[in-house]
């Protein structure tokens, strides 16, 4: 029994000493975490050096943090993209003028002048100019050539019902059309077409104006001062070329009605 016993205790120092070779933490007295006591040679550290330990790596780990990330905020310039979509809408008014203009019949022949009448044939509704070519034969006369000859009959009845006053006779496979002089009053009238194109264009063009200022304004706060500044001139020096585009457009084409 004596024999088991003296076994057992042998046994359990073994695996004492086995532990505390792996887990030498095991073996540290409570007390000592208070002093600078050690244990078979090995220093234990003050329980200050423990905290101030603790919060050195809270405060690394910040640091960390806010330089490992390194969120830098820049501010993006917007400057270009705004100017650019603003330019788009504001050409597209103009574009729009453009074709509005052209609808307008003057005293003179103009190529352009049919576009906006609808054909229908077939049961099918098609702009004229997908259906023919319109050319100028003189400052009087107007050509349509039908693609296809077959749609001849139904071109010419378009462009009677249409409110150009026109009357075009056929000629072989194509319809030539005279451009009759205008009256005082029509004259009028189209230039009252002419004034209300140019306002409606205008107003078009400070809408675009209008946004690229609202946007601008919204990144305000992100961007510094003087490039605010620099790029709301530079969006009113684009609205002031496009509104004169427009006026200079209208212009002509009043003086086109009115010399005819």
């Amino acid at each position: 029994m004596t024999m088991y016993l003296r076994r057992a205790l042998l046994n359990r120092n073994a695996t004492f000493i086995r532990s505390s070779v792996v887990h030498p933490r095991i073996i540290l007295e409570p007390l000592s975490l208070y002093g600078s006591k050690s244990h078979e040679g090995v220093a234990i550290p003050d329980i200050n050096f423990i905290r101030e330990s603790r919060r050195g790596f809270a405060k690394g780990r910040r640091s960390r943090d806010d330089s490992g990330s390194t969120s830098v905020d820049v501010a993006l310039d917007i400057g270009p993209a705004v100017k650019e979509n603003t330019a788009a809408q504001m050409d597209a008014a103009i574009v729009s003028l453009s074709r509005e203009l052209s609808k307008i019949r003057t005293g003179r022949a103009s190529a352009g002048m049919l576009d906006h009448i609808i054909v229908e044939t077939g049961g099918v509704k098609m702009p004229l100019n997908r259906m023919a070519l319109v050319s100028v034969l003189d400052s009087k006369t107007l050509s349509i050539n039908p693609y296809d000859p077959n749609t001849l009959k139904a071109l010419q009845k378009a462009i009677v019902n249409s409110p150009l006053g026109l009357n075009p006779k056929e000629d072989g496979e194509r319809l030539v059309s005279s451009i009759p002089p205008l009256t005082k009053e029509h004259v009028q009238a189209m230039c009252k077409v002419v004034s209300k194109s140019s306002e409606d264009v205008k107003q078009s063009i400070r809408r675009a104006r209008q946004k690229a200022l609202d946007t601008i304004k919204k990144a305000g706060s992100s961007l510094p001062k003087d490039s605010v500044k620099r790029l709301e001139k530079e969006i009113d020096e684009l609205t002031k070329k496009f509104v004169k585009s427009a006026e200079d457009m209208c212009k002509s084409k009043e003086k086109e009605i009115t010399q005819s």
